[in-house]
């Protein structure tokens, strides 16, 4: 790793930077998903973790947040942000492998709270390595070419964290194991090495040095700037509500398929694979509306399908679909897929455009913590909930009375985490409202960025259909012929 900030970047520099960053996202995203989300749900499950301690442990990350805080200190002070970003995430990544040994650690009772512990010292120091990071990636990208570069940048993370995930799931529910929580150790260790080479990419990125445009402030003060930012303020209201909505039933999501349906965790993870897919499939058109309409507008279709389908999955179990429950279920998972990749990708990249250029380090780090702190919020407050809704029920039935029947038609119910999704749902109502506060640019109308987006599919396929067909001319070259010997019959033209 360069000991010191690259004063000029040339182009080529700066491509070389890019591709960088982008095998750093595709390796941490292997890491993530092999240490995160579905498996480490999965992985607390298997302990005996009840609806409070997955809350808790969906909590930890948001909660984690709160470094940012002494980070925001560190790198005003230091100024290398580059060396502080690569120290904290490989610690975060030692601990990562280090969870390894949890299965094997004796009374069993242990495991559950040192899991809890661990996961909270390892979202801490990732925090802290994420606002290094924003700032110096805010600094180093060029803010006309960020939709391109994030969607190529997620693509490849929503790939290969895909295909970590699937083979995680496969592992754990068929692998030649004893005993589960064996395979659950093999997978964490194959997760943290695959944060060191995520790491070793860090080291290959350039450093612009940190602009000096403002006087030295106190933490209290570089930290109040942005609520004094009018633009800036209303997007902190807007983060702090979609995550609040979006984290309330979101993360229970996995512990809803495990065990009030009764699905594998194979069957989950191929699940979550079809809406990583999707996320991956339509994040290159995301990116390029993003760049060519608004972030914004991006926000304004992407929000009401992903709430939408969120509502939906609390239908899911309702009596009737029976064995068509899994194929909805894969269906609002692909939805949830395509939604998501824009919601992420313009959240990701409103942040960077609002904030002040000189001021990247504090405006982005306080916008992570406005987010944060709503997202833990509604993640303890839905393992409560969870926990009192139970025992409860509610549905909606009609009745058919006959002379020599009697037959009884439910069309509505709603059991213990179903109640999560659809709360969650109307939260989402109140995020959309905040997001038309949000000011970026001219505004743009939803059925202009739906009819681009489907404009820019129809292009995709004809790429892919040209390029399928070259292919197959060139393997069978009797086609090409045929076309040719055809068009020049008369009429060969008319269909």
């Amino acid at each position: 790793m360069t000991e010191t900030v690259d004063p000029v970047l040339d182009p080529a520099q700066l491509e070389a930077s890019q591709r960088s960053l982008v095998r750093d996202g595709a390796w941490a995203s292997l890491a993530g998903s092999l240490a995160s989300g579905v498996i480490i749900i999965g992985f607390a499950l298997a302990l005996g973790a009840g609806p409070l301690a997955i809350g808790m442990l969906a909590a930890i990350p948001s909660l984690g947040q709160l470094a940012q805080l002494p980070a925001i200190a560190l790198v005003e002070r230091l100024r290398r942000r580059r060396r502080i970003t690569v120290v904290l995430a490989t610690a975060s990544r030692l601990l990562i492998l280090a969870m390894a040994l949890l299965p094997f650690v004796e009374p069993p009772e242990w495991r559950l709270p040192m899991l809890l512990g661990g996961q909270l010292a390892i979202t801490l120091l990732g925090a802290m390595a994420g606002c290094s990071f924003n700032s110096w990636v805010h600094q180093l990208l060029p803010v006309q070419t960020l939709g391109a570069f994030f969607a190529r940048k997620l693509l490849w993370s929503t790939v290969v964290g895909t295909v970590g995930a699937l083979a995680a799931g496969a592992l754990v529910q068929y692998g030649p194991f004893e005993q589960r929580l064996q395979a659950f150790a093999l997978i964490f260790a194959a997760a943290g090495i695959a944060g060191f080479v995520s790491s070793w990419y860090l080291t290959r990125v350039a450093e612009p040095p940190m602009l000096d445009g403002l006087p030295e402030r106190s933490l209290a003060r570089l930290l109040a700037e942005p609520f004094g930012h009018p633009a800036f303020r209303r997007l902190l209201v807007f983060l702090a509500a979609w995550n609040f909505a979006s984290s309330l039933a979101a993360p229970f999501l996995t512990v809803y398929l495990l065990q009030q349906l009764g699905y594998g965790l194979a069957t989950v993870t191929m699940l979550w694979a079809a809406s990583q897919v999707a996320n991956a499939l339509t994040l290159w058109l995301w990116g390029r509306l993003s760049d060519r309409l608004s972030n914004k507008s991006v926000l304004s279709v992407a929000l009401p399908v992903y709430f939408a389908s969120l509502f939906g999955i609390a239908f899911v179990a309702t009596p009737g679909l029976g064995a068509g429950s899994l194929w909805v279920l894969y269906l609002i998972h692909i939805a949830m897929g395509i939604a998501g990749g824009g919601t992420s990708l313009a959240i990701g990249n409103l942040g960077l455009k609002l904030a002040p250029r000189a001021q990247g380090t504090a405006f982005l780090a306080v916008a992570g913590l406005s987010g944060a702190l709503a997202a833990a919020l509604a993640s303890l407050g839905g393992g409560a909930m969870a926990e009192w809704f139970a025992a409860r029920e509610l549905s909606v039935s009609a009745q058919w009375v006959a002379p020599q029947s009697q037959e009884t038609i439910t069309f509505v119910r709603f059991r213990h985490w179903e109640f999560l999704f659809a709360i969650a749902a109307c939260f989402g109502l109140y995020a959309m409202h905040a997001l038309s506060r949000v000011r970026e640019g001219v505004e743009i109308s939803e059925r202009t960025v739906v009819r681009q987006f489907l404009i820019e599919a129809g292009h995709g396929l004809e790429y892919l259909s040209s390029v399928a067909g070259s292919r197959v001319e060139t393997l069978l070259p009797f086609g090409r012929w045929w076309r040719e010997r055809g068009a020049g019959r008369p009429g060969a033209g008319a269909d």
